[in-house]
C-alpha cells in the first residue's frame, strides 16, 4: 500500500537530506512536496523500483528549485547547485530516525508542537490529517509546525545526536510526545468518536521504530508493551452504534489476545532487565487487567500497589484519580470517596468531567443514587466527548 510506505519512508527521506543539505525547515518543505508528487504520479505511472530513491531524488530537486527561488541565498544555491541529486543507487543506508525523533523533540518547542512536527516529519502525516485527527483547524496546525520550525532554526540546534548530557531528557520528550499521541488516539478529548485510529497506529508504529532504534531501553519497551495491552481493547470498547462501553462490561473474548501476549512478553522481558519506569509500570496495571479473565477475577490490590509506585515515580492528576479508584475497589467506596475529597484540592483536578464521574460511581457503589445521578448529569456537561457525554447521560438516565 502506498500510502503505508510513504509514511514510513518520509523519516528516511528527511533524515537523508538534511544530513546531505542541512536545513531542517526547507529540507521538510521538499520531502512534503515529494511525497505529494508520488501520491499522485505512483498510482497512474507505477511505484519506481527504489522508491526511497525516487523520493531523495525529487527532494533535492525541489530543495534546490526552493534555493534558486531565494536570491539572498545566491551563493549557497550555486554552492549546493553543483551538487547532483541523490542517485537511485546512491541510497544513504545509515537510518536517522531516532535522531530525526529527538530533533523535532527539542526543548525550546512546547509539546503541542512537538506532537504536530513529529506527526508530521517522523510520522509523514499532512497538515490537514493532524488538524482531522485533533480536531483544529488546518491553519492552526499549519502555524504550529512553522513556528516549531523556526524554533529550531533559531536555536542552531544540528542534525546529529544530541550530547550525553540531553539524551535522557531528549528521550523523556519523545516518550512523552508518543505517549500523548496515543492517548489522544485511544480516548479523543472531544469531537463524535471515541476512538481515532490514525493517531493510535501511528503511536504504535512510532513506538515500533523507536524500541528498533533501542532496544535497550526499559521504557520505550514499556511503552510499546504500554500500547499493545491497552490497544487490545478497543473492539471491545464501543457498540455498534459507537457507544462506550467502560471496561467491567466489556466482553473480553473481543480483546486482541496476540496483542496481549506480545505485550505481557515484552514487559516480562523488560522488568527483569531493565530498572523500573512509569511506563512498565502503567503497561504493567494494564496487563493486570488483560489478564483477568472476567472484572471480578482483576487483581485490585496489586493494581492499588502498583498505582502507589506510580505517583512516586510520575505524580500527576490522573495517576491520583486512578489510585483512588483501585483504592474504591480495595477498602470500599466509601474510602475512596474520602479520598477523591482530599484530591479534589488539587487545581488540576478541580471541575475536571473524571473527578464528577467516579466521584458518581463511587456514591452510586455506596448506594446514594440521587447523588450520583447529578454528578453524571454534571460530568456530561464537563466532557467534550460525544460517547462520553451519551454514555454518562444513560448512566445518570438509569438512576432516574
Amino acid at each position: 500500500m502506498d500510502e503505508a510506505l510513504l509514511r514510513r519512508l518520509a523519516p528516511e527521506v528527511l533524515s537523508a537530506l538534511i544530513r546531505r543539505y542541512g536545513g531542517f525547515d526547507t529540507c521538510e518543505d521538499a520531502v512534503q512536496e515529494a511525497l505529494l508528487a508520488a501520491a499522485v504520479q505512483w498510482p497512474a505511472e507505477g511505484r519506481p523500483d527504489n522508491p526511497k530513491a525516487w523520493l531523495i531524488t525529487v527532494a533535492s530537486r525541489r530543495l534546490i528549485e526552493l534555493w534558486r527561488q531565494d536570491s539572498a541565498r545566491q551563493r549557497r544555491e550555486e554552492t549546493v547547485a553543483a551538487r547532483e541529486p541523490a542517485e537511485p543507487d546512491a541510497v544513504p543506508a545509515v537510518d536517522d530516525t531516532l535522531t530525526l525523533l529527538l530533533l523535532c523533540c527539542h526543548p525550546a518547542l512546547t509539546p503541542a508542537s512537538q506532537v504536530a512536527l513529529t506527526l508530521r516529519a517522523v510520522g509523514g502525516l499532512s497538515t490537514g490529517e493532524i488538524a482531522r485527527a485533533f480536531l483544529v483547524p488546518e491553519t492552526t496546525v499549519a502555524q504550529r509546525i512553522s513556528r516549531a520550525k523556526q524554533k529550531i532554526k533559531a536555536s542552531g540546534a544540528e542534525f546529529r545526536m544530541p550530547p550525553e548530557a540531553e539524551r535522557s531528557e531528549r528521550m523523556d520528550a519523545v516518550l512523552h510526545v508518543l505517549y500523548l499521541i496515543f492517548n489522544e488516539g485511544y480516548t479523543a478529548s472531544s469531537g463524535s468518536a471515541l476512538h481515532r485510529a490514525e493517531l493510535t497506529s501511528e503511536a504504535m508504529r512510532l513506538t515500533r521504530q523507536l524500541r528498533e532504534r533501542v532496544p535497550e531501553d526499559g521504557e520505550v519497551a514499556g511503552l510499546l508493551a504500554l500500547i499493545l495491552l491497552t490497544e487490545a481493547r478497543r473492539p471491545a470498547r464501543t457498540r455498534p452504534d459507537g457507544a462506550l462501553v467502560p471496561l467491567a462490561e466489556q466482553d473480553r473474548s473481543q480483546w486482541d489476545a496476540d496483542a496481549i501476549a506480545e505485550g505481557v512478553e515484552l514487559l516480562t522481558e523488560t522488568l527483569a532487565a531493565a530498572p523500573i519506569g512509569p511506563y512498565q509500570l502503567q503497561a504493567a496495571i494494564a496487563a493486570v487487567h488483560d489478564e483477568a479473565a472476567r472484572s471480578e477475577d482483576t487483581d485490585w490490590p496489586q493494581i492499588l500497589g502498583l498505582y502507589g509506585l506510580l505517583g512516586t515515580l510520575m505524580p500527576g492528576p490522573m495517576v491520583t484519580l486512578n489510585r483512588i479508584v483501585a483504592s474504591a475497589m480495595v477498602n470500599g467506596p466509601e474510602a475512596g470517596l474520602r479520598e477523591l475529597d482530599e484530591a479534589q484540592a488539587d487545581p488540576a483536578l478541580a471541575g475536571h468531567h473524571r473527578v464528577h464521574a467516579v466521584r458518581a460511581h463511587l456514591l452510586d457503589t455506596a448506594g446514594e443514587h440521587a447523588a450520583a445521578r447529578a454528578e453524571y448529569e454534571i460530568a456530561a456537561r464537563l466532557t467534550l466527548s460525544v460517547p462520553e457525554q451519551r454514555y454518562l447521560k444513560s448512566r445518570a438516565a438509569l438512576l432516574s
